[in-house]
């Protein structure tokens, strides 16, 4: 029985050439098809949905491919979705939301260098998407990058230019593919949640990252700008200051006005326990909602996701501390 893979292109670096401005994504998707190694029993079928480097990427354009995927769904038993590497994060945790429940794997990889230069990592790249995207028993959405497959929530880019260019951050690798086969190292739980599906993202919030000095005079823009949803990239396990530009009246302030504040972590590894200080007791006290061991990413997509059918605060923390996807708790 023939397996039918569809694979959809976005543009980014592995479908770029060079231009008079520097590298813009301009292959043809006939052309970059033809860099896939044939399988025998796959089948595979191409469609572009857009064509832009990731860092134009918007939350609409995840909108677009998750729809896609889904006008799709009863037609192939697998999609690859190449994608620029800069916001490929994003894109993966979001597609991980929007398609949540999905039976079928979606996998996306891309490249840092551009498929047709002799020195890219697009060829194996695709390959590897292909072998794994074939050969895997798992369902949702994953990223593929150098021989390695990460669930679509907890990949981070940590690298502007290597070919190892993604972690799976806090959270096992999947698989390693090398040469055609894949190798499973973790099979995470099935989830048995009864969450209804909804293909919408409101992107109406705005990311913090604290520093020393942070002026207090932020959070009164953004309660003047109506904005629905706060992020703060805080320090250590979630702490904020409280001395001096004492930022606590302005979470408190915040949650006031029902605006949902998310406390994630600067520190990449390892999470956060924002219990643990004093300075993190504060915040939590102020109404701030601790996002545990999630990456900034899936964050940012998850409380879009969430915004796009609740604005009440209660339901807000129930889901932002619900795992999703694999998203949370598991360091």
């Amino acid at each position: 029985m023939t397996m039918e893979v569809l694979v959809l292109t976005t543009g980014g670096t592995i479908a770029s050439i060079q231009t008079e401005r520097g590298l813009a994504p301009n292959m043809a998707d006939e052309v970059l098809i033809s860099y896939f190694e044939r399988r025998p029993g796959v089948n595979l079928s191409i469609e572009s949905v857009m064509s832009k480097d990731s860092t134009n990427m918007q939350p609409e354009d995840w909108v677009a491919v998750a729809e896609q995927i889904m006008a799709y769904h009863d037609q192939y038993d697998a999609f690859i979705v190449t994608h620029g590497t800069d916001t490929m994060a994003y894109t993966s945790a979001a597609l991980a939301y929007l398609l949540y429940g999905i039976d079928k794997p979606v996998v996306l990889t891309g490249s840092q260098v551009p498929l047709g230069v002799s020195e890219t990592d697009a060829v194996r790249n695709l390959h590897d998407a292909l072998t794994f995207a074939s050969q895997t028993t798992l369902t949702g959405v994953f990223v593929v990058f150098n021989g390695l497959a990460m669930v679509g929530t907890r990949a981070v880019k940590t690298k502007t230019r290597s070919y190892n260019a993604f972690e799976s951050i806090n959270f096992p690798y999947i698989a390693s593919i090398s040469d055609g086969t894949m190798v499973p190292l973790y099979e995470p739980e099935k989830a048995n949640l009864a969450i209804k599906r909804h293909i919408s993202v409101n992107p109406n919030i705005f990311v913090l990252k604290a520093y020393p000095g942070l002026d207090t005079g932020i959070f009164d823009y953004i309660i003047e700008r109506k904005f629905e949803g706060v992020i703060i990239e805080s320090f250590g396990n979630g702490g904020l200051p409280f001395e001096r530009r004492n930022l606590i009246p302005s979470i408190e302030k915040l949650t006031q006005a029902g605006i949902p504040v998310i406390i994630t972590t600067q520190i990449l590894e390892e999470g956060q326990d924002i219990y643990r200080y004093e300075v993190g007791q504060r915040v939590a006290e102020a109404g701030g909602i601790t996002a545990g061991d999630m990456n900034t990413e899936a964050i940012v997509a998850k409380l879009m996701w969430i915004l796009a059918v609740t604005n009440d605060r209660e339901t807000i923390l129930e889901m932002m501390q619900t795992k999703i996807a694999h998203d949370l708790d598991f360091v």
